[in-house]
């Protein structure tokens, strides 16, 4: 596909999470919630993942997935199809880290503001007790599905 459009690019990393879709054994769909840390200009995305579950063993058995991502209140969304590459020997470089940290930090603050807003959510700060990452999923893109309803693009 090549270069992601600067404005997907944008709205992907002002979210606070995705949601992963993987295809297990079984034929099923798994979905899981990660992080983007990065997006090349290729169109490789980087997503942390804290846990060698079952999206990591989908994926080494089938690279195909997709990510979908979604602003409610703005009524928009894209759901980023592609193929996996799991990396582990990126996980140590500083700027890997440094992003992830950034989300983290990125993630207490907008909840501290919601609580704030008087819109309370979660007593503490679930964030801050994550795990460090265990690998990087890189996905190469192959598509992307524009999930705004026609009438309102």
């Amino acid at each position: 596909m090549g270069k992601i459009p600067a404005e997907i690019v944008k709205f992907l990393h002002a979210q606070h999470f995705t949601v992963v879709s993987t295809i297990g054994e079984d034929g099923l769909p798994h979905n899981s919630c990660k992080g983007i840390v990065n997006i090349d200009d290729d169109g490789t995305v980087y997503l942390l993942d804290l846990y060698k579950g079952q999206t990591h063993d989908n994926l080494e058995k089938n690279p195909a997935m997709s990510v979908s991502v979604v602003d409610e209140h703005r009524f928009r969304g894209y759901c980023l199809k592609g193929t996996a590459k799991l990396i582990t020997e990126d996980l140590l470089k500083p700027r890997i880290i440094k992003a992830w940290e950034d989300k983290i930090t990125a993630r207490i603050t907008h909840r501290l503001i919601k609580n704030l807003k008087g819109e309370h959510g979660h007593d503490s700060h679930p964030e801050a007790r994550l795990p460090k990452p265990k690998y990087l999923i890189a996905m190469k893109v192959r598509e992307i599905v524009d999930l705004t309803p026609p009438p309102l693009r």
